[in-house]
């Protein structure tokens, strides 16, 4: 059974290293490997992390197992509604997905969401990611599409929430 515990600054190695080992294989059909090289440079630096570590904007959360840690997840409220939050990240080492990791990372949240009386998560997806059909699997649905500038290239996704 894993085990889900909270990040903390001392992890964002591991949080990279995690990143790293997913990324590709999750968008290399999708994006350039370019594309994926400045996401990846972007979003998981030390500093970037360390930010939404430190200015409380996003929590992370660690799933590990006897081999270690699998995946990752961040969540923060949104700044526009405080009454949503939005899951941010949410990665599973490729050798575990499928293994109801992803899963057990959603239901964390979902319990620490329903403790502050919030019932509303939302995220954003890359609309040909074929991450869509575990979440739509697990009970968000489409709201709308969002497409996102970040550097010169864009994010073309659909926002999902899910309501519990």
């Amino acid at each position: 059974m894993p085990q889900i515990v909270n990040a903390s600054l001392e992890d964002l190695i591991t949080i990279q290293e995690i990143a790293e080992k997913t990324w590709w294989p999750a968008y290399s059909e999708i994006l350039s490997g370019d594309q994926i090289r400045y996401m990846l440079d972007t979003i998981y630096d030390q500093e970037s992390l360390k930010k939404v570590f430190t200015d409380g904007s996003q929590e992370f959360i660690l799933l590990k197992n006897v081999a270690g840690y699998q995946g990752f997840a961040s969540f923060g409220r949104r700044k526009e509604d405080l009454t949503v939050f939005k899951l941010h990240k949410l990665y599973v080492l490729p050798g575990n997905q499928g293994n109801g990791y992803g899963l057990a990372l959603i239901e964390e949240i979902k319990k620490r969401l329903a403790n502050q009386s919030i019932r509303i998560l939302d995220l954003n997806v890359n609309r040909y990611n074929k991450a869509k059909a575990f979440y739509q699997k697990v009970g968000f649905r489409i709201i709308r599409e969002e497409d996102i500038s970040i550097g010169p290239y864009w994010m073309n996704d659909y926002v999902m929430r899910l309501e519990f």
